[in-house]
C-alpha cells in the first residue's frame, strides 16, 4: 500500500506568536512541489497556535498541538482541552511524547485517555512510542514499543484507529544528535505495523508510522525511503525553514 508521507514539526517550547507566524509563512512560501504530495504540519506552543493557524490559512500546512488533557473541562490548572484545541484550529495533537513521559509523568494510560479525547473532538492523534537507551541495550526495544502501542490504543474502535498516526521515537535519539539507522527504524516500524494489523485488520496498513529522533536534512530521505517509515516527527530541525523544507523534499523523493 502506498501511504502519503506525513511530516510534522514539533516546535516544543520555542517561538512566540509573531515568530510562529513568520516561520509558517516562510514555510508556506517554500513548499513548492511538496504541497499536496506530502502532508505537512507544525506543532507550536499553545500561545502561538492561533497565530500559526492564521498564517497557515490557504496553504497546505496544518497545525498540531503538543499535548492535551483528557477531560472535557474542569479544575485542571494549566491544562487545555481537546475542544479548546479544535476551536483554535488544530487538526492534529501529539500525545505521549518522550519528554512528556520522562519529565511530566505521562503514562500509557493517560496516553490512551488523551487519544480518546482528541478523537472525540475531531482531532487526529499522533501517538508517540519509543524505548530508552537502557531498554535498547537490554534488548527490550520491541517489548517496550509493543506495550506502549497496545496500551495507548486499547479500546479504540477500528474505524477511529484509521485516523491515528504512530510516531516511533527512540528516546536515546531525541536531541542527542544520534539517529537510529534506517535498518533499525524499519525493524521497529515493521513491528508496529504488525501490531496495528492485529488491532485494526486491513486498516492497519493505512495507518502512518512516523520516525522521530534527530531527523535532519542529511538523513531524512534515507529514513523515509524505508517501506514502513511513513514520515517524520521533527524536533530541532523544524525550527528553521531551510532545514524543515529540505526534510519535506526528502520525504517527497
Amino acid at each position: 500500500m502506498v501511504r502519503q508521507k506525513f511530516v510534522c514539526g514539533n516546535w516544543k517550547m520555542y517561538k512566540t506568536a509573531p515568530e510562529a507566524a513568520a516561520l509558517v509563512k516562510e514555510l508556506a512560501a517554500g513548499l513548492g512541489e511538496v504541497a499536496g504530495k506530502v502532508q505537512v504540519a507544525v506543532a507550536p506552543p499553545f500561545t502561538a497556535l492561533h497565530a500559526a493557524v492564521q498564517a497557515a490559512a490557504g496553504s497546505a500546512i496544518e497545525v498540531a498541538a503538543q499535548d492535551v488533557h483528557w477531560e472535557v473541562q474542569g479544575a485542571f490548572t494549566g491544562e487545555i482541552s481537546a475542544a479548546m484545541l479544535a476551536e483554535a484550529g488544530c487538526r492534529h495533537g501529539i500525545v505521549g511524547h518522550s519528554e512528556r513521559r520522562q519529565l511530566f509523568g505521562e503514562t500509557d494510560e493517560t496516553v490512551r485517555k488523551k487519544v480518546g479525547a482528541l478523537l472525540s473532538a475531531g482531532i487526529r492523534p499522533i501517538v508517540c512510542v519509543g524505548e530508552t537507551l537502557a531498554e535498547r541495550e537490554a534488548g527490550r526495544t520491541l517489548a517496550v514499543v509493543d506495550r506502549q502501542v497496545r496500551q495507548g490504543l486499547a479500546g479504540i474502535p477500528v474505524e477511529p484507529l484509521a485516523a491515528i498516526t504512530v510516531a516511533y521515537e527512540p528516546v536515546w535519539a531525541i536531541g542527542t544528535g544520534k539517529t537510529a539507522t534506517a535498518a533499525q527504524a524499519q525493524e521497529v516500524h515493521a513491528a508496529i505495523r504488525r501490531i496495528l494489523r492485529e488491532l485494526a485488520g486491513a486498516a492497519g496498513d493505512a495507518i502512518r508510522i512516523q520516525y522521530g529522533g534527530s531527523v535532519k536534512p542529511e538523513n531524512a530521505q534515507e529514513l523515509m525511503s524505508q517501506p514502513d517509515v511513513d514520515g517524520a516527527l521533527v524536533g530541532g530541525a523544524s525550527l528553521k525553514a531551510k532545514d524543515f523544507l529540505a526534510i519535506l523534499k526528502g520525504a517527497l523523493r
